[in-house]
């Protein structure tokens, strides 16, 4: 890197694979990220959850190399590799040594590129899945979380269900979707493979041209995300889980895309309403002076649509009502009065100061560049971004607020063992 900031060298193969290559010397390593647009906004009504799946048994046989040879060639180098799906992406990522490097990219095209979906690892995985699907219903900070989501966005929009679907949708999807969901949708149009480490550009490219140039599919049809349902009033819905020891509570609103020319704007709203600090206003007032929270904080998850900003805050069943108080009167204040200048100041400089630290890893960088290029931001957002935080007005936090934070129009969702009779309770 230079001292100005990154310099990857951005590549477009002839198939629309985009290369990033950021060369580093602080280490003789590598880290690999590779994205596809193939994550769970493509999953069909009757598939709920099968970019998930696909996630979890990509890596797991090709046609050249069985689950078991794929594992011994990682696990012989001590590598960890690693496959998610998110709600646009599904991404391929590991970190190995330089001497490693073509080796290791060899593996991860072929895992890419054809997997063979063995019945038997097909079967190991669709219980792992079940399992967590099970855990995570009676986890209360799970299920609130859940529940939020599906009262912003509704149940039927991409943003309102889990990425790994339910156990019903889980239970129609067979090897047979799996191929076809990894034939239409795990394509290199669109796709992403970003490299940062102790490697030369041009020899990279070269490389990577040799083992994804001729891979080729149609392009994956485009994806339309439904327009989010307006927030006309106050919406709640309670799971009860007998037997937990604490409640958790997911506080939410629709925020904005990663586009919107305000985002810089609602970060800077978000870091002083939830996260400045030991959780901003949020955690000063109801964690430190009330103490009534064993945490509390908020979260702005800008992305290809409008996605949320939650509050969230884990507490004593007999504090609930007093917690979702106080969280109205701190959301309530700032969308009323806003944020104060010394607020702004210090929510600034804490921004533009985490920026080297977002970027101490190669894995961090990688991830950083993909993000880049996922919404279009520029191979040089990391020598612009204080310039954009520092070009924020108090005004344009302030509209940022008033626009979103209003009490009377927020989804509340509780998961715990919460003993009442209320319009949105739910069982497990």
């Amino acid at each position: 890197m230079s001292k100005n900031g990154l310099t990857p060298v951005r590549t477009a193969l002839p198939n629309g694979v985009v290369v990033l290559v950021q060369s580093t010397k602080t280490q003789p390593a590598v880290a690999i990220n590779f994205a596809m647009v193939s994550g769970s906004v493509c999953d069909s009504a009757d598939h709920i959850g099968i970019a998930n799946f696909v996630a979890h048994v990509i890596d797991r046989g090709t046609s050249s190399r069985s689950a078991e040879a794929l594992a011994e060639a990682f696990d012989n180098r001590g590598l960890s590799f690693a496959v998610r799906a998110s709600r646009h992406r599904m991404i391929l990522a590991c970190n190995c040594l330089t001497d490693d490097f073509e080796m290791v990219l060899e593996l991860v095209a072929d895992i890419a590129q054809h997997p063979s979906f063995p019945d038997r690892e097909v079967g190991k995985r669709r219980v792992e899945i079940e399992t967590a699907i099970r855990r995570d219903a009676d986890s209360s900070a799970e299920a609130a979380d859940d529940l939020v989501r599906a009262l912003i966005y509704g149940e039927l929009h991409p943003y309102g269900r889990r990425v790994s679907g339910t156990l019903d949708s889980l239970g129609r999807i067979d090897r047979t979707a799996l191929i076809d969901f990894h034939r239409i949708r795990c394509v290199p149009k669109g796709a992403t493979l970003t490299i940062a480490g102790d490697v030369n550009p041009s020899a990279v490219t070269d490389t990577v041209s040799r083992l994804f140039g001729d891979w080729s599919a149609d392009p994956p049809v485009p994806v339309s995300l439904p327009p989010v349902p307006e927030a006309n009033g106050r919406r709640r819905a309670v799971r009860q889980l007998p037997g937990k020891v604490q409640a958790d509570i997911a506080y939410g609103f629709t925020g904005v895309a990663r586009s919107d020319p305000r985002y810089h704007g609602f970060r800077i709203m978000n870091n002083v309403l939830g996260q400045f600090g030991l959780g901003g206003r949020l955690g000063n007032t109801i964690r430190e002076r009330q103490g009534m929270a064993y945490y509390v904080f908020s979260g702005l998850e800008a992305n290809i649509g409008p996605g949320p900003l939650i509050v969230r805050a884990g507490v004593s069943p007999a504090n609930v009502d007093r917690a979702i108080a106080s969280i109205d009167d701190e959301v309530g204040k700032m969308g009323a009065d806003g944020v104060t200048d010394q607020e702004l100041t210090d929510a600034k400089q804490f921004l533009v100061g985490s920026i080297p630290r977002m970027l101490e890893t190669n894995a961090m960088i990688a991830t950083f560049l993909q993000n880049s290029e996922q919404f279009d931001l520029g191979m040089d957002y990391d020598a612009r971004l204080p310039g954009l935080f520092e070009a924020v007005t108090l005004d344009d936090v302030c509209d940022a607020a008033e626009s979103l934070l209003a009490p009377d129009r927020a989804s509340i969702a509780i998961a715990g063992p919460i003993d009442e009779d209320v319009e949105g309770a739910v069982s497990p």
